[in-house]
């Protein structure tokens, strides 16, 4: 298991047993390739710290704050000097249901 206060910038296979979402930004939409999508930044926490998560599409909609997550195979980008964790294409993420 990663914990958050170790992830670095450009680190891939990173896997959070369980963190929960803490705040969460109003959404972005963006319009890629002639796609649109909506973005969102949450900041998550657990025992080891925190860290922002990128949130993508249907995941915007999907996820609240005080929901406890799981990311497996997460990657680790860095924008504007503010490290963020983001399931990306490979990953995945999940809600923890009680």
């Amino acid at each position: 298991m990663t914990l958050i206060n170790e992830i670095q910038p450009r680190q891939g296979n990173i896997n959070l047993d369980e963190a929960e979402i803490i705040s969460k930004e109003k959404s972005k939409e963006f319009e890629k390739f002639g796609n649109k999508g909506k973005v969102c930044i949450c900041t998550i926490k657990n025992d080891s710290g925190e860290i922002k998560l990128t949130l993508w599409n249907e995941d915007v909609d999907n996820y609240k704050v005080g929901d406890k997550i799981k990311l497996v195979n997460a990657y680790c980008n860095e924008f504007q000097g503010e490290k963020q964790i983001t399931a990306g294409k490979f990953g995945k993420l999940a809600k923890i249901e009680d």
